[in-house]
């Protein structure tokens, strides 16, 4: 039966799915598992790092590093809301997930992901304040308007999921359940279907693509506006020193856009389900482990709190 068309005889609804994962192979899937495992472990430890950092030393109580603490934040919950489940069904053999269960998954991966894009885009126009009106930095960004920020970021992610969740939560499904993923997501669930998806995959594309143009857009802007600012200093030090503290957020948003623009965009990717597979897996895995070392070996200031709270927990073990 092809896809989209609706059958005439519906005797059960399915309520359960199965998802494949990314392979059969036993010693592939252990292999894997310790994989995954030992990443996400490292980035949740990696991430709730940068945050305790940041709420603890005095000097990371900037705009950037209240920005930066939201950021590993969303990291942490992006990558729980993939990877625990995925290593739960390895562990157990149990590949099944309910409907209720995958909507859930795919609604929070989705919030998440779509949040961060938004709030990366922010900390873009953070860093353009600071290098193009560094004496109004501190009055532009107080408090209160990060704050803001942060909810406009959240708000964002919701009101670009409400339209396609919506379409979502009417689709039937009753000719397969087997979802050709290792978690939740929106256009595998939509292939297996056996409602009219056409309207849902084109309200979904839509506010992918709406997401990722303004985004991009707000964040090209802001560098290019930063490296006419930079190319104008007079010293080759100073140009160095505000390049550097731009470094760490342009590596995690070409890490974070390029990702995108390999799976989404290329004409080839439906063809690759295999490859394509593989990068999600550096996406919500090896990114999220990375970024906190990104931000950690290229700043100074974050180097600096680090290692103070180093010789404040050995003093404290000493004693």
């Amino acid at each position: 039966m092809p896809r989209n068309q609706k059958p005439t005889m519906r005797n059960h609804t399915v309520t359960t799915f199965i998802l494949l994962g990314l392979t059969d192979d036993p010693q592939l899937k252990a292999m894997i598992f310790i994989f995954l495992f030992i990443t996400y472990m490292l980035s949740v430890t990696g991430n709730l790092t940068i945050i305790s950092l940041t709420f603890i030393n005095s000097h990371l109580k900037t705009a950037m590093y209240f920005f930066l603490q939201n950021f590993s934040f969303l990291e942490i919950l992006f990558t729980s809301a993939c990877i625990p489940r995925y290593l739960y069904n390895i562990a157990t053999g149990d590949n099944t997930i309910t409907y209720d269960n995958c909507f859930i998954q795919i609604f929070f991966i989705d919030l998440f992901a779509v949040t961060e894009f938004f709030l990366l885009a922010t900390m873009s126009y953070d860093r353009y304040v600071a290098i193009c009106k560094p004496l109004h930095y501190v009055t532009i960004m107080n408090h209160k308007v990060c704050r803001k920020l942060i909810l406009c970021c959240w708000i964002a992610g919701l009101l670009i999921l409400v339209p396609p969740l919506s379409l979502g939560l009417n689709l039937e499904f009753c000719d397969s359940n087997v979802i050709d993923h290792f978690f939740c997501d929106a256009f595998p669930l939509l292939k297996i279907s056996c409602s009219e998806t056409w309207l849902v995959e084109q309200v979904v594309i839509v506010c992918a693509v709406l997401t990722f143009i303004m985004t991009l857009v707000a964040v090209v802007l802001s560098y290019l506006y930063i490296i006419n600012t930079i190319l104008r200093f007079p010293s080759v030090q100073q140009r160095k020193k505000a390049f550097s503290t731009c470094s760490s957020h342009m590596i995690v948003v070409s890490i974070t856009y390029g990702s995108c623009i390999f799976i989404y965009v290329k004409p080839s990717a439906k063809n690759s389900v295999a490859i394509n597979k593989g990068v999600i897996v550096l996406m919500t895995s090896i990114a999220p482990m990375l970024n906190p070392f990104i931000y950690t070996l290229r700043n100074k200031q974050v180097k600096q709190a680090f290692n103070d709270s180093i010789k404040r927990i050995a003093l404290l073990l000493k004693k």
